[in-house]
């Protein structure tokens, strides 16, 4: 297996001890990646999809050298992981989700220079990396203030031109849309995209079925620690091309759902809070044939159907296809 990145049974095991009442503890064990076997091609835009606690941060933490992996080997821009990792850093730019790297008494620009200079950029050098990211990423109106008077979303930015600072030719992207509003996530896609067509290589970590779909080469989907399908979007929709898609909206319990999915002809059934309703995600072969017997189970355990809609294939059916839950749900452990 050969490529810009390239992973081999990687594997991460965590140990926590955990307090039963006042002097008693155990020890738990989380398996947080299971043997992950990938490799991404230079020029690629790769993306990681999976709901929060699936291991993508975990991954992308142990690429970037930020944790030990417990077992396998990875390779990152031809150095090895654990043996070479001063020469991985340096060869990379990361933006990690919910990153806190970011001096707040210093302003944008400076904050900029400074993580320059931690690359060994010399002086000039980083004055001018920090000028095209600041032009890039339009922060010119708040480049001189201090970053503790930011918003969110313009910390969110500022993290994502500190992963520019060293023009890398691998861009490691944890989330990044994750706290900005809809424009500004626009925006970043856009600059994302920009990024690679001219060549960079980008893996972008994201729960958003609509930023993989629109913005990734190839996409792994992940959950629970493992890549449970690899391809490119149009070939993982096609995995499911003898499947078709109901989505049923209204008043649905867990119980109403686990009838329908009981129901002979039903693949697959998810429940999921979507802008304040229950809906239902039904797969079937034949959902024509399945639709009376799917109303009447609702109808059973006191479901009101508010509207129902037959449905494109989309990636977060290939997750609920592979897993029976949908991305919006939380898998890490509490």
């Amino acid at each position: 297996m050969q490529g810009q990145v390239r992973i081999e049974n990687l594997g991460k095991t965590y140990h926590a001890r955990q307090r039963r009442g006042l002097f008693k503890s155990s020890e738990s064990r989380v398996e947080a990646l299971k043997g992950i076997h990938l490799a991404i091609q230079p020029g690629e835009l790769f993306g990681l999809l999976g709901p929060n606690g699936a291991g993508k941060t975990t991954l992308i933490k142990c690429l970037t050298t930020l944790l030990l992996p417990t077992s396998g080997a990875a390779w990152v821009n031809g150095y090895r992981l654990t043996e070479q990792d001063n020469l991985i850093r340096a060869t990379v730019g990361c933006m990690l989700m919910g990153e806190r790297g970011l001096y707040w008494k210093l302003s944008g620009r400076e904050n900029l220079e400074f993580f320059g200079a931690l690359y060994h950029l010399m002086p000039a050098t980083r004055r001018r990396r920090a000028a095209e990211i600041i032009d890039l990423l339009e922060l010119g109106e708040i480049a001189e203030r201090a970053v503790e008077t930011y918003s969110s979303g313009q910390k969110m930015k500022l993290a994502f031109g500190k992963a520019l600072i060293n023009d890398a030719p691998l861009l490691i992207l944890d989330e990044p849309t994750n706290t900005l509003d809809l424009p500004s996530a626009r925006e970043l896609r856009a600059v994302v995209g920009a990024l690679n067509e001219r060549g960079k290589t980008v893996i972008y970590t994201t729960h958003i079925m609509s930023e993989a779909e629109t913005l990734c080469d190839r996409v792994a989907i992940v959950d629970r620690g493992e890549v449970l399908a690899l391809g490119s979007v149009p070939e993982l929709k096609a995995s499911l091309k003898r499947e078709a898609v109901t989505r049923i909206e209204g008043i649905i319990s867990n119980a109403a759902a686990r009838a329908v999915e009981g129901l002979p002809g039903v693949s697959r059934a998810a429940l999921a809070a979507v802008n304040g309703h229950n809906t239902l995600t039904v797969m079937s072969p034949e959902p024509r044939a399945v639709l009376p017997r799917l109303i009447e189970a609702l109808t059973a355990h006191q479901a009101v159907v508010q509207k129902i809609v037959p449905e494109e294939v989309t990636l977060e059916d290939v997750f609920i296809a592979r897993t029976g839950r949908t991305l919006a749900d939380d898998t890490r452990v509490k």
